[in-house]
């Protein structure tokens, strides 16, 4: 295919942050609805050295950015704890779980009430008892299974506000309230299966929610489950087995095999291979031996290492990962704001409108106990915890299975960025490429054979800690060849090296001055990409030699799906323009741009987004990092250095080029599911508010309809889990 290259364009300025400071994280007891979101926000938002805010609805958790003089975590807690909710510092082993096993206990008590109460209002014919019992049989119903609705809405109504739980409050206890009028004054019908059924569906959708958020939210959970418990210390010589908290840096730790690496650090002693699919979801495992570093939480395969701790606790990567991971979860898509807004008026609108209800239907004519059982239904069809969960369900789904392949979103904008991509701009060492030199062609003149030339090569090569020497040795090696013994090495800086060997003087250095058969072959070779170097033996050239940046082996399927996708694919890199044009030829990349700078990678995607374009850029290294903060959407790959990551949106763990189109899709997926979520949650209201002031609506049947919103949103969330699953 035919390829083009173009220039790099000319500098640009390019400005730098500062670190941004550390969120504070506080769980948050209570919530039921987006209203009870706003409500925390805007109350942690008051607070003296808070720069920001943000509340999530699934996660039950409030996520404080401080200002640069810090802020008192406390004065946090007190903020939230005056508004009726309850907060403390985050803790990560508190498990999600225990509220839906709590709605679980209620919702059993529920049923185990309801369904005689139904059997007595229904089956049994009407006797003098029958009410006594019934009444009975509905109270534990409505004040001990819905006692968490009953308090939710008190706390709200003492602090002058109102929540999704105060209609379900109202509904029940209007229907109770008005049942125990009737029995005591022997006047009107009852409705206590009303008020017991209200509370019992409502219950069993407020279980289901809470058993998808805590499926939804299993991610984070599973990486912290993830990391070693216990490490083995070596201290003087011998054994001591600690919890891995206990490690400090600078300790050194023994890993036997299969054990998990308690912490970041170095090898010291030992080689082994290392699986690092618990972190990165690549099924690979990675060869280390000393000096090699290594991940916590990554798991020791066939050798004995001693390691020494670099980085522990809450600085090692896992946790990092970890913190990441629940920044994205708490984060908001701005198309979230619409609903925020709609919350905030929404419930006192819907008492209001009750009321009319009410009204309008005793103006029509119609008995109190019809009257009141319409406005109850207005009541219940509109609780607005769908709106509340239609984005934060969708978010803690899409980034959780994006964790679980390697794949970390730092917030909710990414999902609105990704969906308007239409070209990718890659660089090229590390991203398509190894970015490690390896051994790829050997051209002898004749007068030594391949092998012999290499075992020369590589014997003057084997002192020097260049990355095109450790290629050649590695490749020798490879090929079965032991490399000569030498001495007097030299290295000649930017000219190559030369060392005596077996009693020759050895030069590797510029494929220059060469006879024609070496140089036409060195000509072929460059074209394609490679560097190539001669091999002089005794001031004679006796062949030339090729090393080359190896593609990963997904790159051209990678490539493939991105244009599939609706994406142009760019090669923007600062290497020759004929190894890029040979690498871009070979995955499939039709347009690139080589020699460039750091600055000039800004440039050319300013240029693309001036063109009407929505670019994302991929790339590992510090000198990538401007162009992955001035991209719509940067994406930093795993091998990839730190600094490349905080500028980045999307942080890739693994090392396989698949991840890019990977990373997209999901985002994209993610956003089309908060948009049908919202869609659905609004709609929902649309249609069923006019029905039940209508009155074509009973309240359980009004019940029932606001349960099944809620859990239908985050079944759709759910549906983000299978991502991958079937490709």
């Amino acid at each position: 295919m035919s390829t083009r290259t173009e220039a790099s364009g000319s500098p640009a300025a390019v400005g730098t942050a500062g670190p941004k400071p550390d969120e504070v994280v506080l769980d948050i007891e209570g919530m039921t609805c987006a209203s009870c979101v706003r409500r925390v926000e805007r109350a942690l938002t008051k607070q003296d050295g808070v720069e920001s805010a943000s509340v999530n609805l699934a996660s039950r958790s409030a996520f404080v950015r401080p200002a640069p003089g810090g802020v008192d975590v406390g004065r946090l807690v007190a903020a939230v704890e005056a508004t009726g909710y309850h907060a403390s510092p985050h803790v990560e082993t508190a498990s999600p779980k225990d509220e839906a096993r709590d709605y679980l206990v209620r919702l059993v008590v529920a049923i185990a009430f309801t369904v005689p109460v139904l059997i007595f209002t229904f089956v049994v014919p009407d006797q003098p008892w029958s009410m006594g019992l019934i009444w009975a049989l509905t109270t534990p119903v409505v004040f001990y299974a819905g006692w968490p609705f009953l308090r939710s809405a008190a706390v709200a109504a003492r602090h002058g506000s109102s929540t999704m739980d105060t209609l379900v409050a109202v509904g029940a206890l209007t229907a109770y309230a008005y049942s125990a009028w009737a029995t005591i004054t022997g006047r009107g019908d009852h409705y206590f299966d009303t008020a017991a059924v209200i509370v019992t569906l409502i219950l069993v959708g407020k279980y289901l929610e809470a058993r998808g958020r805590a499926v939804a939210g299993d991610a984070a959970r599973r990486l912290v489950e993830r990391g070693a418990k216990e490490a083995t210390l070596l201290v003087g010589g011998r054994e001591r087995r600690v919890p891995a908290g206990d490690v400090r840096v600078g300790d050194t730790v023994l890993v036997r095999p299969g054990e998990k690496i308690p912490v970041d650090g170095m090898v010291r002693s030992g080689a082994s291979a290392v699986d690092l699919s618990m972190l990165t979801g690549e099924s690979v495992p990675v060869d280390v031996g000393a000096g090699d570093d290594v991940v916590g939480a990554s798991l020791n395969g066939f050798g004995v290492l001693e390691i020494e701790a670099t980085r522990v606790g809450q600085a090692t990567r896992l946790a990092e990962i970890v913190r990441l991971l629940q920044a994205a979860q708490g984060s908001k898509a701005p198309v979230q704001r619409l609903a925020d807004r709609v919350s905030a008026v929404f419930v006192p609108a819907v008492l209001l409108l009750a009321v009319a209800t009410f009204a309008g239907w005793l103006i029509g004519g119609v008995p109190v106990q019809t009257a009141l059982i319409h406005a109850v239904s207005v009541v219940l069809i509109a609780c607005p915890c769908a709106l509340g969960l239609a984005t934060p369900a969708a978010i803690m789904a899409g980034t959780g299975r994006a964790a679980e392949i390697g794949i970390l979103f730092k917030g909710g904008e990414v999902f609105e960025s990704a969906r308007g991509i239409d070209a990718v701009v890659l660089d090229k060492t590390g991203t398509i490429t190894e970015g490690a030199m390896r051994l790829a062609r050997v051209v002898s003149a004749g007068t030594l054979g391949e092998r012999d030339l290499l075992a020369l090569a590589a014997g003057a090569e084997r002192p020097s800690e260049h990355p095109i020497a450790r290629a050649v040795v590695q490749g020798t090696a490879e090929r079965g060849i032991e490399p000569l013994a030498a001495r007097d090495f030299v290295a000649m800086p930017g000219a190559g090296a030369t060392a005596v060997v077996d009693g020759h003087r050895v030069t590797l250095g510029r494929a220059e001055g060469l006879p024609p058969t070496l140089a036409h072959a060195a000509a072929d070779l460059a074209a394609n990409g490679q560097t190539v170097f001669a091999v002089s033996i005794d001031g004679r050239a006796e062949g030339v030699i090729a090393v080359a940046d190896t593609l990963k082996p997904d790159a051209e399927a990678a490539v493939g799906r991105l244009r599939t996708m609706g994406s142009e694919v760019v090669l923007l890199t600062g290497d020759r323009r004929e190894t890029a044009e040979s690498i871009a030829g070979s995955v499939g990349i039709s347009r690139v741009v080589a020699e460039a700078l750091p600055e000039t990678k800004v440039t050319e995607i300013e240029r693309l987004r001036v063109g009407g374009r929505r670019v994302a850029f991929a790339g590992d290294g510090i000198n990538d990092a401007p162009a992955l903060a001035a991209a719509d959407l940067g994406i930093a790959m795993g091998g990839g250095t730190d600094v490349a990551m905080e500028a980045a949106d999307v942080t890739v763990l693994r090392s396989d080029v698949e991840a890019i189109p990977d990373a997209l899709d999901l985002a994209r997926r993610t956003y089309r599911v908060i948009v049908q979520n919202l869609v659905w949650a609004f709609g929902y209201n649309v249609v069923m508010i006019p029905l039940a002031v209508a009155g074509l609506l009973t309240p359980m049947w009004a019940a029932g309809a606001m349960a099944a919103s809620s859990v239908s949103v985050v079944a759709n969330a759910l549906r983000l889990r299978r991502f991958g699953h079937r490709r």
